[in-house]
């Protein structure tokens, strides 16, 4: 089954160059309509070039959401790219959706999606000795990519990886 991304998992790590975690984790990632013309917009030039190569290399896709009501319905809440990559993970029956944002991540749990994002792509590929440390990583995103993370949850994520 699919794995659907939100802008945020991917525009981020293009920004600090380990897009490639993305597509070792997760063999074929599709994104909606708008989160591609959102990845079209992403202002540093070599995190789109990236982006723009791994849609040449096939695993990156774009699939239109069809579900206009649910679309319509999470856009009371959600901005438009999340609100679509949600639908399209309901409508794939995604195995995982690679969200982010709060609000998204909690509406995407009430709808039983599975989630991960760039904090969890991180602790799995530093589980898998693809990288050494969390820790650079995330200093990486907070520097070229304006990556929030709370204190809290930064803590949390470098306690987990016996940071």
């Amino acid at each position: 089954m699919p794995t659907v991304s939100n802008t945020s998992p991917i525009s981020n790590l293009a920004c600090i160059g380990r897009l490639d975690l993305i597509r070792e984790q997760f063999t074929e990632v599709w994104v909606p309509s708008r989160v591609e013309l959102e990845l079209g917009n992403v202002p540093d030039p070599v995190a789109r070039k990236s982006i723009e190569e791994a849609k040449r290399a096939g695993w990156l896709k774009t699939k239109h959401a069809s579900d206009s009501n649910l679309i319509s319905l999470l856009m009371m809440e959600l901005h438009s790219g999340e609100a679509e990559a949600i639908a399209l993970a309901v409508e794939f029956k995604a195995d995982r959706l690679l969200i982010d944002e709060k609000e998204g991540r909690a509406m995407a749990r009430q709808l039983g999606l599975k989630l991960t994002g760039v904090l969890g792509i991180l602790l799995r590929a530093e589980r898998s000795k693809r990288i050494a440390a969390i820790k650079p990583e995330i200093d990486a995103l907070r520097t070229k990519a304006h990556f929030f993370i709370s204190p809290t949850l930064e803590a949390a994520v470098l306690k987990n990886a016996s940071e």
